[in-house]
């Protein structure tokens, strides 16, 4: 019930509703679209709102060079039959320009748009105890009302931009990679400097460096990338990714990221036993096949022990030594002792990121033997006094992770205080999907979910049905108010906490440990426990009249 404390944060006389609703839907990438499409299905009048003119959430803003997903394209999907029966990627991989088509084609399907307001950008929601109503305001003045809001803004939302002194004076062209211009740019022939290798980072390196005239590569952490094995899919590969997709969408459920695979269809969950040869035989295996396999494939014991850990970076940084020309630079790229354990940081796939230092056009930045020091008028000058000249500056410094996109929406929950204001201690979600002091306030694909852990359509599926269906029990009952529980927040926090600290996650300053942004708490911001384990908890919750909520 709501608290005795509570604040009204009721309409002012000067709003003006535009539409009133059962669920208003923030985002329409795969986290949003499924939501629209399975409420529409239940009965609910519902409608996304979407800052970007057009569908695909985080595959709209991301256009630049190189960029495309990291997971085989048939899994990258919904595994409703008649969207994939019909539709095929023409590469395993698929590009950022694939994946919009694929997402006209899905809304060609499903008729989405009708219940879509694009460059429609969500600011402020304000909840309304008297009404047990959400307020919601956006950029353009349009206010709704709705009794449930349901956050699908994603876990790359919000990009980071890093505090760099001068970089405002810059004389060139600045782009993050998130806010590339969707018209394209040109630069062949130009000097180039990118800043961060992370996963953007890794895709536009190895685009630009054949074409710009020079490129600067100023790494602070080297990636511990693995080979893509890309490829064009003719017709008979489209129609063998095909077979057994069913099972293939089913087995999603069973697996801890959400894939076709797991850790015990390679390699079984412990090396005990193995000797050294049968693991490098068995590793040699995994690395033909690329793509996340030696990632989610390997010894499940890879994250919790460091000895076997050490065995798969040494594997990995072998590899990779061997296509890398110059030792110093081998040495920076790849280094002797591991910059931190294999795996803990968010893996990126590559097709052909460390040839490109081979080339004599191309220079790497290690920041941290000579951090930057400023952006000058004409580039980036470092500790060493050297002035690195450039024509144009990428910014491949990613996002405020997971809990950024939610946070950087004004929102006011019962207490007045807003959910920046609340999480700035740390965030606390209950199933990863509800925090107390928000009531009738869901997220899907965001903080204390798998989320980043996980195949990102898998679990806008699977949490996403999950949240569907408890709006259902709602609906069905007559209910009009939930919220989870302080009590039931508190002991979700604790159980991630407990479990991760029995990894290797807490040796690297990772954004799954939401260690990329200054100044935000240290914590694993995903749940690291797995797809599997994630949907007990829910089952749990539902066998026990989903306990952990307050129910009004």
């Amino acid at each position: 019930m709501a608290s005795a404390t509570a604040v009204s944060n009721g309409p002012t006389s000067g709003d003006v509703i535009t539409e009133e609703l059962d669920v208003l839907v923030v985002g329409a990438g795969f986290s949003g679209l499924y939501q629209l499409d399975r409420l529409r299905q239940m009965g609910f009048s519902v409608k996304a709102y979407e800052a970007a003119p057009a569908l695909g959430g985080v595959w709209y803003w991301n256009c630049y060079p190189g960029a495309r997903c990291d997971t085989h394209g048939p899994l990258y999907q919904f595994s409703r039959e008649e969207l994939w029966r019909d539709w095929d990627f023409d590469e395993l991989y698929p590009s950022w320009d694939k994946l919009r088509a694929y997402f006209h084609h899905v809304d060609e399907k499903l008729g989405l748009s009708r219940d879509i307001r694009f460059n429609t950008r969500v600011t402020e929601a304000r909840f309304d105890e008297a009404q047990r109503r959400w307020l919601v305001r956006t950029e353009d003045g349009r206010t709704a009302r709705a009794r449930y809001l349901v956050l699908c803004t994603g876990i790359g939302s919000k990009p980071h931009l890093p505090d760099i002194k001068g970089l405002g004076d810059f004389g060139g062209l600045v782009y993050h990679t998130a806010q590339w211009p969707q018209q394209g740019v040109d630069l062949a022939g130009q000097r180039v400097g990118v800043i961060g290798t992370g996963a953007s980072g890794v895709q536009v390196i190895q685009e630009l460096g054949p074409i710009v005239s020079h490129l600067t590569v100023f790494q602070r952490t080297p990636n511990l990338a693995l080979p893509m094995r890309q490829r064009q899919l003719d017709a008979a590969a489209k129609r063998e990714l095909k077979v057994g997709m069913k099972e293939k969408y089913a087995k999603r459920a069973r697996t801890f990221g959400g894939y076709e695979y797991d850790f015990f269809d390679y390699a079984g969950a412990s090396a005990e036993g193995l000797s050294p040869q049968q693991v490098q035989a068995m590793y040699e295996e995994y690395w033909a096949e690329g793509g996340f396999v030696p990632w989610l494939g390997n010894f499940a014991e890879i994250w919790t022990d460091e000895g076997r850990n050490l065995v798969a970076y040494e594997f990995w940084r072998d590899k990779v030594r061997q296509r890398i020309a110059d030792p110093a630079v081998a040495e920076k790229l790849a280094p002797t002792v591991p910059p931190h354990p294999y795996g803990v940081k968010r893996m990126s796939l590559e097709q052909a990121y460390y040839e490109v230092f081979n080339q004599d056009n191309v220079r790497l930045v290690d920041l941290k033997e000579t951090p930057i020091e400023r952006v000058t008028a004409k580039g980036v000058l470092t500790a060493d006094g050297r002035e690195h000249e450039l024509d144009a500056l990428v910014l491949a410094t990613g996002f405020d992770m997971v809990s950024g996109g939610l946070t950087a929406i004004d929102i006011k929950g019962t207490a007045g205080q807003t959910l920046r204001e609340k999480w700035k201690p740390g965030v606390s979600a209950y199933l990863g999907s509800m925090t107390h002091g928000f009531p009738n306030m869901l997220f899907v694909y965001g903080p204390q979910a798998p989320s980043g852990l996980s195949n990102g359509p898998s679990c806008a599926e699977l949490q996403g049905e999950e949240i569907a269906g408890l709006l259902k029990y709602m609906k069905d009952r007559g209910r009009t108010r939930i919220e989870s529980t302080d009590q039931a927040d508190k002991a979700w926090r604790e159980r991630v906490d407990q479990y991760v600290e029995t990894t290797l996650f807490v040796r690297a300053d990772s954004w799954y440990m939401s260690a990329n942004i200054p100044g935000k708490v240290r914590q694993m911001i995903n749940y690291p426990a797995g797809i599997p384990d994630y949907l007990e908890r829910w089952r749990e919750s539902k066998a026990a009249g989903y306990a952990g909520f307050s129910i009004s």
